[in-house]
């Protein structure tokens, strides 16, 4: 631990031995030098939520007599050495300024830190020879901190996994019920004892395993039609996006920034002059009403379909609301044979495995916020919410179902599998 890197990142499984080694380590080095470190996390309401007790333990054990310890902090009384303690989500910018002269920041439960946080705190640790110590255990294959630091590490990052097998000191009753856990319960020993990402099956709506499989090439074309999902953006950061699905083929997205009404709407234009496609499903949610009518004046009435995310299911005993529904639909697409096809794109694939699924009092499938994700990722999953506005509604072949005046199908005929094809959705 003593060698220098601007990151140090330990994760592993139970019993793995990483906090005890980084108190350890920083009380060592905290007594043979004048040393501000801070002990972070994401949410700290008082102090008993920090790693507080365990350096305060350590120090008993130990008998380090030179340190002092106070109600919020913790100070040598030799070397001048100060702990300091805080939660980076109560940490505004004029706040986590008074984190400028840390020399050590120690992330604990890094596995709960958010996009947002890190990309606060990162260039806020900005003294010379400064250092961020991580430890965690994943929790999802998309951990915000796993994908910025330890998914890719560059030369000046040292990653580390430390499991209960390489920890000298533990207990034989931890590799006993490590070992019971391995044999009685294999699906979560990898999670619990060895630090693998958990099994998102249980509280994901759609498991990595099969977005990754989307991502193999299998289909050359298709005859389905066109389908166009239409994200339009609601704030300043975040992003206006196409997506082109024909059937089990979805092949393009499209993104933009910072675009005005006009400009989306010339987009949409130029997308149904070139493409043709048979239906463009749009959010209208905050700004998109606004390009709905722009393009519904223009003539597009029979092609765009204007969908709210919060408005009421087709099938309302069985989705909390309409984007619960299409992200099911879209779950289904995607476990669907044949295979469907995605393009390869690692951030879709953190969108798409991201959205956590609950059920309601009356039982019916409800989503994670859009806002509780943002917060996770550091960004909405606007690419994964245009992909399932393409399932907003089934689309026909010309001819075959029952429509309205304004070219809507009735709810029955929408769910009668005898009157679609399902590739269509």
């Amino acid at each position: 631990m003593t060698k220098k890197y601007r990151i140090k990142f330990y994760y592993g499984g139970r019993a793995g031995g990483k906090s005890y080694a980084f108190a350890d380590s920083l009380l060592l080095l905290g007594r043979k030098k004048k040393l501000f470190i801070a002990c972070l996390r994401e949410i700290q309401d008082s102090i008993k939520d920090s790693v507080y007790k365990l350096l305060c333990d350590r120090i008993a054990f130990y008998g380090l007599n030179d340190y002092k310890t106070f109600e919020d902090k913790i100070e040598n009384k030799i070397t001048g050495t100060r702990f300091i303690f805080k939660g980076l989500r109560e940490q505004d910018a004029q706040k986590i300024k008074s984190l400028e002269g840390v020399d050590i920041a120690w992330i604990e439960e890094a596995q709960t830190i958010s996009a947002t946080s890190w990309e606060v705190l990162e260039p806020t640790i900005r003294k010379d020879g400064s250092e961020i110590w991580i430890s965690m255990n994943r929790r999802y294959e998309n951990d915000a901190l796993w994908l910025a630091v330890a998914a890719k590490p560059d030369k000046r990052t040292l990653v580390v996994k430390a499991n209960f097998y390489d920890n000298p000191f533990c207990p034989k009753e931890i590799k006993y019920q490590a070992e019971k856990c391995k044999n009685e319960h294999p699906e979560n020993y990898g999670h619990i004892w060895l630090g693998e990402p958990m099994l998102q099956a249980n509280n994901r709506l759609i498991s990595t395993s099969l977005v990754r499989r989307a991502f193999e090439r299998t289909i050359i074309s298709t005859t389905s039609p066109l389908i166009i999902g239409l994200d339009i953006a609601r704030f300043g950061d975040d992003r206006t996006v196409f997506c082109f699905r024909k059937g089990r083929m979805c092949y393009r997205f499209e993104t933009y920034e910072h675009l005005s009404n006009v400009e989306v709407a010339n987009l949409a234009t130029n997308f149904i002059s070139e493409y043709q496609p048979r239906r463009i499903f749009m959010d209208v949610g905050g700004q998109g009403a606004g390009v709905f009518d722009i393009l519904k004046d223009r003539g597009f009435g029979e092609v765009i379909r204007a969908i709210y995310f919060g408005e009421k299911a087709l099938k309302c005993e069985r989705y909390f609301n309409r984007r619960a529904e299409m992200w099911d639909k879209l779950a289904q697409w995607l476990n669907d044979n044949p295979q469907p096809q995605l393009p390869e794109d690692e951030e879709l694939f953190n969108e798409l495995i991201s959205v956590g699924k609950k059920f309601d009092s009356k039982g019916r499938l409800q989503l994670e916020s859009k806002d509780e994700i943002k917060k996770r990722l550091g960004k909405s999953p606007d690419k994964a919410d245009a992909l399932a506005l393409t399932f907003a509604e089934p689309v026909y072949d010309y001819g075959v179902p029952k429509l309205y005046g304004n070219g809507r199908v009735s709810i029955e005929d929408m769910f009668n599998e005898k009157n679609y094809k399902n590739e269509n959705w």
